[in-house]
């Protein structure tokens, strides 16, 4: 018997799950902004929809190819899913640089004057780094694709602390957390379509993922806690639309942690985990929507100051 991949019909509830998610992540692209702002007396994002999107796109860019480079080394033997780094690693370049584009146009400023710019820097980084990852990883040896990855995370890590003038704790912090979140949503992907073609055969890769997945699980709570510890206040959880948007964050978070611990005892009792984990990977989608956001409303970091 063969499971269906991913994006099939593996039942009701599946395709409920993943119509669900892509409602939820375009809401959050669209509205979410204004609606988390509203209230709290914040000034107007300008583009926040536009942004977040983009946003969206390169964080998703990222996932599918960190989480395919990961994805391969626990595949082990048999048939493998047609590639999809490249293009991840192309969507997070071409991502990168509408938000180049984007921010001279909201700026009013020339590209010229942009690249001289902190953020203009980093996202021209980071495009070119997504770019040479998709070009190792339609070569050869695609392993080579980790590297300018790892570049590219580190300055999405840097752009997020513009209150740093180099790498210090929260830029750390970050990297670890973009990482982990990464490995984490990209394996699953990339895990689930390997199901499609091997069927039954797919019960011992899963076994593999949960135990990396726990892994990251670990790094991505942990790296959370302190990194929202040391930005929110607690008085500014209600008050700001970035706490808003993280506690809602944290509740889709806590439903993808319970559907992973579904699928894991349901691999250990021998039945088909495939289906609560396509779940956990469509509320995984609308939690790096929401990560998406939380890097286009307003740094509570700045209103301590």
């Amino acid at each position: 018997m063969t499971l269906p991949g991913p994006f099939g019909t593996p039942g009701r509830r599946g395709a409920v799950a993943l119509a669900a998610a892509a409602l939820g992540v375009l809401a959050v692209a669209v509205l979410g902004a204004g609606l988390a702002r509203a209230g709290t007396g914040e000034l107007r994002i300008p583009a926040a929809g536009t942004t977040t999107l983009l946003r969206l796109l390169l964080l998703a860019g990222l996932a599918v190819a960190v989480g395919e480079l990961a994805g391969r080394r626990i595949a082990g033997e048999g048939p493998l899913p047609r590639p999809l780094a490249a293009p991840g690693a192309l969507l997070a370049a071409g991502a990168a640089a509408g938000l180049l584009l984007l921010l001279a146009a909201v700026s009013g400023l020339s590209l010229p004057v942009v690249y001289g710019l902190r953020e203009g820097r980093l996202l021209l980084v980071t495009a070119n780094a997504c770019l040479l990852a998709a070009v190792c990883a339609a070569s050869r040896r695609p392993g080579l694709a980790a590297l300018p990855l790892a570049a590219a995370i580190a300055a999405e890590a840097l752009r997020a602390h513009p209150e740093t003038a180099g790498f210090g704790v929260g830029t750390a912090l970050t990297v670890v957390h973009l990482t982990a979140a990464s490995l984490w949503t990209g394996t699953l992907l990339y895990v689930l379509r390997v199901l499609r073609p091997r069927g039954r055969g797919g019960r011992a890769v899963l076994l593999r993922y949960a135990r990396m997945a726990a892994c990251a699980y670990a790094a991505l709570a942990a790296t959370g806690t302190v990194s929202t510890l040391r930005r929110l206040p607690p008085e500014m959880v209600f008050a700001t639309a970035y706490g808003r948007v993280l506690l809602v964050k944290l509740a889709l978070f806590g439903g993808a942690s319970l559907l992973a611990l579904a699928a894991r005892s349901r691999l250990r009792s021998g039945a088909d985990a495939a289906p609560p984990a396509r779940v956990e990977l469509a509320v995984l989608a609308v939690v790096v929507a929401l990560s998406a956001l939380l890097t286009v409303v307003p740094d509570p970091h700045w209103l301590r100051h």
